[in-house]
């Protein structure tokens, strides 16, 4: 097979939502029909042994909720779909933030009592900026919720997106019988089940047919002739190439748990997702039929397997084929790398693979060379754009709590950062080592990684902090002249860059008034 063709296969999508929305469950039921899975972990219950597929750290399966972004990839209908399940928790955001900048489209989830999110707006927001195209499904149609269109007012408002439903709910909760297919004029009947079979579908394709009201009820299926009359009149029709822009987003509805209405939106998803997009980089784009090799990392994941102590590089593949034990530049450190055992992801397990195309992701098995960012080519000397670190909202000093493990707990921090999941900094004046995260719940899963996968004890000490900036000056001097009147708020961050330590907006605005060649970050990529 062609590149072409192989790049026309595939479907690379991320799958968002604020926590609890579902999205782990439809993940599994999207694994369901692609034949990857033959049973759906349950992600709540304790009762229950089995648990997501998506979620295998420990701690998931303890808490119930997704912290580390789980990349699958299964075949339907002739496509190779990867998936980047992320996690919902705003605590994790930007793990979230940096996935996105893998993915070519996105499905954003939406729990049909809570309605639109914070966090889902604030996942939402990123994808525009980038122009991402997404499609919008909205969970949990078997519970009572909001109405229909209130949904998709909610959706237009405060996500910004102009809602175009393509299918469309038959009562919500107890009332629910099934959903409407717009884009295939087909009506799918609910049943509890959870399974969805070929026989629960009847094409209808006029509404005003009278087989509608036995099957439905006459008020049932005179609401629905009514609604959908309102759709076609009020929203606009699906233009796939305005999808492809980010300009048109289709809703779809069902329940997850049961199963209901996935496949509905797995079926146009094929048909319309985008194939692998260009990426930008500092020289050029880099479009994907291109026959040289390039790739970026955009996670890192520590002990994948704690029996092991593997760490994994998790690559974007951008254009050309990637092929196992094949020399490829590592362009930040300038030196060849060859990998003889990349993986391909169903969650925890993995498989060997020696070639991938644009839009797989691949593992590589690594020893500490890789940094999130971090660009292979062929020897072109490029760096992805898109892929920085954010200003930490939380900080506190990291103890070692049992000073026998002194070694455990450096090489444990010092791979968790690696990962992305916080940020480290060292004061310059005390050597006093801070960690800064998105939000606390990330502390708790240091903590608990650092003692059930390094074998090393941490405790923390609270730390009064409004801002982490990175600085940069055109003048050595002006560098020099804050080092000396600031040294007390100064730090190193993990990879050597100065670092401001704000203690509130105000000491922030006075060291910019007090030193005005020296410019401020929030965000390390300048």
């Amino acid at each position: 097979m062609s590149l072409v063709e192989e790049i026309e296969k595939r479907k690379t999508f991320g799958i968002i939502s604020h926590p609890d929305a579902g999205k782990t469950t439809l993940t599994e039921k999207l694994l369901l029909f692609g034949g990857a899975i033959q049973t759906a972990g349950a992600v709540k219950s304790n009762k229950i042994k089995k648990h997501a597929t998506s979620d295998f750290m420990e701690i998931e399966k303890q808490r119930g909720i997704s912290v580390a972004t789980s990349v699958m990839a299964f075949e339907y209908r002739d496509k190779k779909i990867n998936i980047l399940d992320t996690p919902g928790h705003k605590d994790f955001a930007e793990d979230t933030y940096r996935t996105l900048t893998a993915v070519d489209s996105a499905i954003v989830v939406i729990d049909v009592a809570k309605g639109v999110e914070e966090q889902t707006e604030n996942l939402v927001r990123v994808c525009r900026t980038r122009s991402t195209p997404m499609i919008v499904f909205i969970n949990k149609l078997d519970r009572e919720g909001l109405d229909g269109f209130d949904l998709l007012d909610d959706v237009e408002t405060k996500l910004g997106m102009t809602a175009c439903p393509l299918s469309w709910p038959i009562g919500m909760g107890k009332r629910f019988q099934g959903v409407y297919n717009i884009y295939e004029n087909k009506l799918r009947l609910f049943s509890a089940h959870g399974k969805q079979q070929q026989d629960d579908t009847i094409e209808i394709t006029n509404l005003e047919d009278a087989s509608l009201d036995e099957l439905l009820g006459e008020s049932a299926a005179n609401e629905l002739r009514e609604e959908v009359e309102t759709i076609r009149e009020v929203y606009p029709q699906f233009e796939k190439s305005e999808y492809e822009k980010g300009q048109l987003n289709p809703v779809f509805f069902g329940s997850a748990i049961n199963n209901f209405g996935v496949k509905e939106m797995l079926d146009c998803f094929v048909e319309i997702a985008p194939q692998p997009l260009p990426r930008e980089t500092d020289v050029r784009m880099i479009e994907p039929t291109e026959n040289k090799f390039t790739g970026f990392v955009f996670k890192i994941h520590a002990n994948m397997d704690p029996k092991h102590r593997d760490r994994i590089a998790f690559m974007r593949i951008c254009s050309g084929t990637f092929k196992r034990n094949t020399n490829y530049l590592h362009v930040r450190n300038e030196k060849k790398m060859k990998f003889s055992n990349p993986t391909m992801f169903m969650a925890s397990k993995k498989n060997i693979v020696d070639d991938a195309f644009p839009g797989d992701i691949v593992g590589l098995y690594d020893a500490g060379n890789f940094k999130i960012g971090d660009a292979l080519s062929e020897g072109e000397k490029i760096k992805f754009k898109g892929i920085p670190s954010f200003s930490p909202e939380q900080f506190r000093y990291i103890n070692n709590a049992d000073p026998m493990k002194s070694k455990q707990l450096n090489k444990g921090i010092d791979q968790l950062m690696d990962e992305g999941v916080a940020q480290l900094f060292t004061k310059l004046d005390s050597n006093r080592k801070i960690i800064g995260t998105v939000g606390a719940l990330q502390f708790d899963v240091i903590q608990y990684r650092l003692e059930n996968e390094y074998g090393a004890k941490c405790n923390y000490e609270s730390l009064l902090m409004h801002k982490a900036c990175w600085v940069r000056s055109k003048t050595p001097e002006a560098l020099e002249e804050l080092k000396s009147r600031r040294r007390n708020n100064l730090a190193i961050d993990k990879d050597g860059k100065l670092v401001y330590l704000a203690e509130s907006a105000w000491t922030l605005q006075m060291a910019q008034e007090n030193h005005p060649e020296v410019e401020f970050f929030t965000s390390s990529e300048f």
